[in-house]
């Protein structure tokens, strides 16, 4: 399983662990990933997504998974969250 937001596309991040020598050495700065259940007011469903908790704050904060779904280009977004984009624009243009 990748360590990549389903929302925003946030993944892991290199970088250096630096000594009081100045010694560095690699290391890996990880996404805080965690399995939500979002709801879909458009579609009266729920989905379950892998989003890093600064995605979960970016996401209500522009008003829930529909909005945020329409406004976030297809790059970004998972293929799961990409059928439900495909769904609501299905949905909203009937």
């Amino acid at each position: 399983m990748s360590r990549i937001c389903e929302l925003t596309g946030k993944g892991r991040q290199v970088g250096h662990n630096v000594s009081h020598a100045n010694n560095k050495t690699k290391r890996v700065f990880l996404p805080n990933l965690q399995n939500v259940t979002l709801m879909s007011e458009g579609l009266d469903r729920s989905f379950k997504f892998r989003v890093s908790t600064n995605g979960l704050r970016s996401v209500e904060h522009v008003g829930g998974l529909d909005n945020w779904l329409l406004k976030t280009s297809d790059d970004k977004l998972s293929t799961t969250a990409l059928k439900v984009k495909r769904e609501l624009v299905k949905k909203q243009a009937a």
